[in-house]
């Protein structure tokens, strides 16, 4: 079964359910260290220099990578088409993805730092869940189509999708606050929400409502807090520390809120979204609150719940879905 992940609909996307082709195994990367394949790089000297070894390498050697890029990412035909080759090489010969092929190896010249944090958290996830399978890491330049790709054993990063939220190219398609979270200090953090999402997806029925999304995603973020040792709930969602300070401060207030208006069991779509959704801000308490105000809420209950059931371990909080029953016993609110 194959997942396509994007950034931009983090939660949101999976009130729709879609699904697709199966596209085999890769090779696995060493088990002792994470070291991201830099397919971009490889696609780059490809069309701009028509070089034939890098075409061979792109349909021989990294076969699914490839697959995956011109049939799900770009969607331009099928690795079988006799010309998708050429396709391929004319699709980025645009003068807009020459540039921004060219931005990306500036911007990155490595990914130390990214492997790093990879390994860290891929170290302490099979601690806690043994029968984890690290996926073949690759970075690609997806045309500002999908910013995390997990597809079987596969895990793509999008480089041109955190170039930093000033990045001028942007500025033409995205919105402000779509590229705040545009940042490189959110790769990794998207990799194991993504890559989480996709191995602890939501069983979504016909009674599902706003605290099962608030407590789902809240799990997530939770457990991506604890493998990469973020100091609050708000760093690990990627809110400024005056985002995280205001839901502190408020936390109280939000939670008010949501029980006078008798949201926490709503399954309107629009009800949901207001709490999850990325958004320049909502409208909250007569003031504008963070965006996603619903997974900062959740992480705190999962919390709660964490704190009063210790013998709880990570897997074991992942492969829980009873959420109604989770928050009955989390003694949230205590505050």
């Amino acid at each position: 079964m194959k997942l396509r992940i994007s950034l931009l609909v983090i939660l949101i996307s999976m009130l729709f359910t879609s699904c697709g082709i199966s596209t085999g195994t890769v090779a696995e990367q060493k088990k002792e260290e994470i070291s991201v394949l830099r397919y971009d790089k490889l696609l780059s000297e490809y069309v701009r220099s028509n070089s034939f070894s890098a075409m061979q390498k792109l349909v021989m050697d990294y076969q699914q990578p490839t697959k995956v890029l011109i049939e799900d990412v770009l969607s331009i035909g099928t690795v079988n088409d006799d010309s998708i080759a050429q396709r391929l090489q004319n699709y980025y010969s645009d003068s807009t993805l020459l540039r921004l092929l060219n931005d990306v190896e500036k911007k990155f010249p490595n990914l130390d730092q990214v492997e790093k944090d990879l390994n860290k958290g891929f170290r302490k996830l099979k601690k806690e869940v043994p029968e984890t399978k690290v996926p073949f890491i690759y970075s690609q330049v997806s045309a500002f189509n999908e910013s995390i790709v997990v597809v079987d054993s596969l895990l793509g990063i999008s480089l041109d999708k955190y170039m930093g939220e000033d990045y001028p190219l942007y500025k033409r398609f995205y919105y402000d606050y779509q590229c705040r979270s545009m940042r490189p200090e959110r790769i990794v953090p998207d990799c194991f929400t993504f890559y989480l999402l996709s191995r602890y997806g939501m069983d979504h029925h016909e009674g599902t409502c706003l605290i099962d999304w608030m407590m789902h995603s809240g799990k997530i973020n939770y457990v991506v807090q604890s493998l990469l040792d973020y100091d609050n709930v708000g760093e690990a969602m990627g809110y400024s520390n005056e985002e995280d300070r205001w839901c502190k401060e408020h936390e109280k207030d939000i939670w008010s809120y949501i029980q006078a208006n008798d949201h926490l069991h709503a399954r309107d779509l629009m009800i949901i979204r207001y709490y999850m959704k990325p958004a320049p801000a909502v409208d909250m308490l007569g003031e504008q609150a963070p965006a996603s105000v619903g997974i900062w809420i959740g992480t705190q209950i999962i919390a709660s719940y964490m704190k009063k059931h210790k013998e709880v371990k990570l897997k074991d909080l992942l492969e829980i879905d009873d959420y109604h029953k989770m928050f009955e016993d989390s003694d949230y609110p205590t505050i």
